[in-house]
């Protein structure tokens, strides 16, 4: 039943995904391209990371303006466009100045990074017989990190989004690349 189900969800279009293995294999190695040009210039990645997080916001916001025009009760009405209103204020200043939004951005991970290990270690206290050693270790790591960028920061601003997308365009490639290679015919 389940390599029926398995081999199931392995066709698109018509055809076998393996089919499409090439493809796949494409779309990893560009990744790591990206990735790898990426880790060379991370203060360019950052910045075009706070463009488009800019962007996203901006796009978010003229939504969130739209849809408060379709809420019913005038409180859920202000409450929606108001926060419609703070999106779309987030997106044209991260498009307006880049460089201090991604300051910003990275002050707010820092921030984030020490709370959510603050949580972690305090859920791993609490359910340690439900492998709280690994939430722990997850959470002191994070913390850590945290720290790091706390104790560089502004400077860290410069540097830190590009480095996590660098991370996250190189594994995707990795990933995209084992997948293309598992599905390639023998």
């Amino acid at each position: 039943m389940a390599t029926a189900k398995a081999k199931a969800n392995l066709i698109f279009r018509g055809k076998d995904k393996a089919h499409y293995w090439l493809w796949f294999v494409l779309l990893g190695i560009a990744l790591i391209a990206g990735g790898t040009f990426m880790f060379g210039n991370l203060t360019a990645a950052t910045i075009v990371s706070t463009i488009f997080i800019g962007a996203a916001a901006l796009v978010l916001g003229v939504f969130q303006i739209v849809k408060a025009f379709n809420t019913s009760g005038w409180s859920g009405a202000l409450l929606s466009g108001a926060l419609g209103a703070l999106y779309v204020l987030a997106g044209v200043v991260l498009w307006a100045n880049p460089l201090a939004g991604a300051i910003s951005l990275t002050l707010v991970l820092a921030a984030m990074l020490v709370a959510s290990g603050a949580v972690r270690l305090w859920l791993a206290y609490k359910h340690w017989h439900v492998m709280g050693g690994l939430l722990a270790f997850s959470g002191v790591i994070a913390i850590l990190a945290g720290i790091v960028i706390f104790s560089g920061w502004p400077a860290t601003g410069l540097w830190v989004l590009g480095l996590c997308l660098a991370i996250d365009v190189l594994f995707q490639g990795f990933a995209w690349l084992m997948f293309g290679f598992a599905l390639r015919p023998r």
